[in-house]
């Protein structure tokens, strides 16, 4: 689930951004003593294994002080990666274009898991072409939004 919490975002972002990068997104997935906390972070030169690990001792030690979340996590820190999740609608406007898959949080027409052209953003709603038709979901019923990569053969 992609965490939209103001709070975590506000005590996360500032450390993100003080080492250089962009907080790209939040996940948390409730796994019981098995959860995670996924960090998305992106820099404008990509990122790599020794950023992830800065960032990630930087914000462990503000997470164990806040203990923002209660019980047992991992904490993960990570690029977006090229199937990068979308959770904004910056980042949806920024992915204009790109073919991208939604689940969202109820079924629409009897489905929940969309794949399509990403042709823009209105108001709160991202709107998707597939078959020749365009869908408008509000940006607050996507459960999980990602580009799905492109290679040209």
């Amino acid at each position: 689930m992609a965490i939209k919490d103001a709070a975590l975002n506000a005590l996360i972002e500032p450390v993100v951004t003080s080492m250089g990068f962009e907080l790209w997104g939040i996940e948390y997935l409730s796994q019981g003593k098995h959860s995670r906390l996924i960090i998305y972070i992106d820099g404008p030169d990509g990122i790599t294994v020794d950023d992830c690990a800065g960032v990630s001792r930087q914000v462990s030690g503000v997470l164990d002080v806040e203990d923002p979340i209660p019980g047992q996590y991992q904490l993960e820190v990570s690029s977006p990666g090229m199937d990068r999740p979308l959770f904004t609608l910056e980042q949806f406007t920024r992915y204009r274009g790109h073919v991208v898959a939604l689940r969202l949080r109820a079924p629409y027409e009897g489905r929940r898991k969309f794949k399509g052209l990403l042709a823009g953003v209105e108001n709160d709603e991202v709107l998707l072409q597939l078959d020749g038709e365009e869908y408008c979901f509000p940006i607050d019923g996507i459960e999980q939004a990602r580009v799905v990569p492109q290679f040209d053969g």
